[in-house]
């Protein structure tokens, strides 16, 4: 035990669960990617977003200069499709190269993300009120939507491809220490354990 305290053990898992110390900072990521691609939903190509961040050089600024732009965005932008019969040489508008699936937003609530949709009622109706679809956005979601975040993508975020993949921010896998390493528990009888 003098020369050893032992090595770590580890847990894996049944399915993900988040950590509580990122959530906040999951949430602002996903606030700023497309729940559906994991595309970022900022277009690089407009010049308002790409004078905003090409000299910022630290890297939490540049990741609260990129949530600010894009959690107010609603939909992840498609590039436009040419019609075949449509030859007068207009380009078709450019976008990101997203997916144009409609973007939730994002409520925490405890140690639970939810994801809101605005969606119209019944237009029937004399007065027009907003039914908001509210579901429960699981650990196991937010894995697999992290996980589909481009490397090029992440460096726009101010993230790490090698060294801070917001996957690794979920927990898959609990580490145990050894019992030297643990804190003691005060027994009833005072002796410790």
């Amino acid at each position: 035990m003098s020369e050893c305290p032992g090595h770590f053990g580890h847990i894996e898992l049944a399915r993900p669960v988040f950590h509580p110390g990122f959530i906040v900072k999951v949430k602002k990521i996903l606030e700023s990617i497309c729940v559906n691609c994991g595309k970022l939903k900022a277009d690089i190509s407009d010049p308002n977003f790409a004078d905003k961040i090409r000299h910022v050089r630290d890297l939490k600024t540049r990741m609260a200069i990129v949530w600010n732009h894009c959690k107010s965005k609603m939909v992840c932008e498609a590039d436009e499709q040419r019609d075949e019969g449509d030859l007068d040489g207009d380009e078709p508008k450019k976008g990101h190269g997203g997916c144009g699936h409609l973007q939730p937003l994002i409520r925490k609530e405890g140690l639970k993300l939810f994801l809101q949709y605005k969606k119209p009622k019944d237009e029937d109706e004399d007065i027009k009120t907003v039914h908001q679809d509210k579901r429960l956005f699981t650990p196991s979601e937010v894995y697999t939507t992290l996980m589909k975040i481009s490397d090029s993508d992440l460096h726009l975020l101010g993230l790490s491809d090698e060294y801070a993949r917001p996957e690794w921010m979920i927990l898959t896998v609990l580490p145990v220490p050894p019992p030297p390493v643990r804190p003691s528990i005060a027994v009833d009888g005072g002796t410790m354990r």
